[in-house]
């Protein structure tokens, strides 16, 4: 039976301590020490003044400009694009730290014994397709094809395009020949079967596109026709889904661009890999496609660790429009994204205007892309007939849900404003209709209490996260702290919910008697997570004795606790007064109580 290396948090633990986040991060930023940390340029991110701070004490990094942070694993995982365990071995290994083992059973070295040929498949077969469309004869057109799309041979190589042999068993017959079992040219769908049991290519005559994972590895290939004999056939073949390729998980051109993504803090999401190609040839390489399947929540999130804002550049066609909003649909859900859409002009997809207009006049484009909002307003009334009456009140029906959508009230205003304009009605005549739409959505529920920690949480919010840090830093720094701040503000009360969440998860370890040593015990609760604790132990006190900035950091949250709790007490007594009842006294005298306690604080 074989051995296997694995990572626990304990080894993590012992390499964390042995290992020097100032000489690792060095090898990667040039570093200045001030004081008690280290300063330079992010990596992540494009900026000229440092804002990227290192805390050697407590072995933390963390940018104020882009809110990366973590330990040092983490900054190895985010600048190699690689798994947090491999950052782990690598480090190790570079201390000469030996890794643990852990023996596997016999179906575990199998599947990983199959997943390993599975990628060496795709792998050879990337190499065939190259090597075919640029050292054979086969591959002529296929270079005659690229080219007339403005793609030379250093894109070419970069994403090692290859050509499918207009033959039907080339690749088949060749990597039998080379003891490649057929069953395993079948998963990764390269080869099919005849009913006379005989293999024949999944692609022929086709230029090839190898579809790699984050991490570059080959999963899959799309193949697109380049001759007119072929129109009757689908423009587009992809791979069919294996344990390797699923399609709703991964982004075409991610792992080439996940780097310019963090700098430029922008996403472009294009509709097919022929794009992201064009797009990447001519020198703008933080672009994306989807593969062959709308948007999907598991895409955006993916991006959303790379940086906040996307934006969308499909075809200005119907279909691409109509793509655009139904992605639009999914992105929304992630509250802090930011959402954008490039309009193409001239009725040209991104490639066809690169060809046409060139690199610059593109990025002009994408430095023009509209919010979201304004594309979907766009975009209803575009087919409307807002000449008659039943036209504007289709029209009307279909955008109130999207300023119903819309959380920021200065921002759901200034919309509504725009709307009104779009639809020609009168601005009162729609917010009248969106205020009893809302009502009839949700009433006044207890959902006015909702409504009030809402309105008080946007209030000093800035505020509000500052005294959150210093709390989780006082408590990190001596767990007994926790007892007498949760005595103050009920942990459901803390304003920031990501806040809220690291420090339940401190309680249950404080509670097991775990050590709150590492920050990548929090990685369970994700990446902000793991950032936010970062910035409270680099951010600077300003001298300020810790327990003393705990304590009017707790007098600040807990006055905080007690604006909401007075909303919510007042509101109560407004709703049963209007209902007649006479409990609104006690609603009142404890709203008052609570007023007393905030003016003595």
């Amino acid at each position: 039976m074989s051995e296997h290396g694995i990572i626990t948090r304990e080894f993590a633990e012992e390499v964390r301590s042995a290992a020097d986040i100032v000489k690792v991060i060095s090898r990667y930023v040039a570093l200045k020490r001030k004081g008690d940390r280290y300063w330079g340029c992010c990596p992540f991110h494009n900026e000229k003044t440092p804002s990227f701070s290192v805390k050697p004490d407590d072995g933390f990094f963390y940018c104020f400009g882009c809110h990366a942070g973590g330990n040092v694993f983490k900054f190895v995982s985010l600048y190699d694009n690689i798994p947090y365990y491999e950052a782990v071995a690598r480090i190790a290994e570079e201390l000469n730290i030996p890794l643990p083992q852990k023996k596997m059973s016999p179906a575990q070295i199998a599947r990983e014994k199959h997943i390993e040929d599975l990628r060496r498949v795709n792998q050879l077969a990337g190499n065939f397709f190259h090597n075919c469309l640029t050292m054979t004869r086969y591959g002529q057109k296929g270079l005659a094809y690229f080219h007339q799309r403005g793609i030379n041979e250093e894109t070419i190589k970069e994403f090692q395009l290859g050509f499918a042999p207009d033959a039907w068993d080339k690749l088949s017959t060749a990597f039998v020949q080379r003891d490649i079992s057929p069953e395993l040219l079948e998963e990764c769908d390269l080869s099919r079967r005849r009913p006379d049991g005989s293999l024949y290519d999944r692609f022929h005559n086709r230029v090839m596109i190898p579809i790699r994972d984050e991490r570059g590895r080959i999963v899959g290939f799309g193949g697109r026709i380049i001759e007119a004999a072929q129109e009757r056939q689908a423009k587009y073949l992809n791979s069919k889904e294996t344990i390797l390729f699923n399609k709703r998980q991964l982004l075409f051109g991610l792992d080439k661009a996940h780097r310019q993504i963090e700098k430029s803090g922008f996403a472009l999401v294009v509709e097919g890999y022929m794009d992201v190609i064009s797009v990447y040839a001519a020198g703008i390489h933080n672009v994306v496609a989807s593969l062959g399947t709308a948007f999907t929540q598991e895409q955006c999130k993916k991006l959303l660790r790379y940086a906040p804002q996307i934006y969308f550049c499909y075809d200005s066609d119907a279909a691409g429009q109509q793509a655009i909003f139904r992605a639009i649909q999914v992105a929304r859900e992630q509250e802090n994204a930011i959402i954008k859409v490039v309009q193409m002009p001239d009725g040209k997809d991104p490639d066809e205007y690169i060809r046409k207009h060139g690199p610059e006049a593109f990025m002009t484009v994408i430095k023009g892309a509209v919010p979201m909002v304004e594309f979907q307003l766009q975009y209803i009334v575009k087919d409307m007939d807002l000449n008659s009456l039943e036209g504007r009140l289709q029209a009307m029906s279909k955008i109130i849900p999207v300023l119903l959508g819309l959380r920021n009230m200065a921002q759901r205003n200034a919309y509504v404003a725009r709307a009104a304009q779009l639809l020609g009605v009168a601005e009162n005549e729609l917010r009248d209709e969106l205020n009893r739409r809302g009502r009839n959505q949700g009433g006044y529920q207890p959902g006015a209490e909702r409504q009030a920690i809402r309105a008080v949480r946007r209030q000093n919010e800035d505020a509000n996260r500052r005294a959150g840090r210093v709390i989780i830093r006082a408590i990190w720094q001596e767990p007994a702290v926790l007892e007498h701040f949760v005595s103050q503000v009920p942990i459901d009360a803390v304003p920031d919910s990501i806040q809220a969440g690291i420090l339940r998860q401190m309680a249950i370890f404080i509670k097991q008697g775990t050590t709150i040593s590492d920050v990548m015990q929090f990685a369970s609760l994700g990446d902000e997570s793991v950032e936010e604790i970062s910035r409270a132990m680099v951010e600077d006190t300003g001298g300020q004795d810790m327990m003393d900035l705990y304590q009017d950091c707790t007098r600040f949250l807990r006055k905080h606790y007690l604006k909401t709790q007075f909303e919510i007490h007042r509101l109560r007594a407004e709703q049963l007064s209007r209902e007649g009842s006479s409990e609104f006294l006690e609603e009142l005298e404890l709203s008052q109580k609570i007023k007393n306690e905030m003016d003595e604080l």
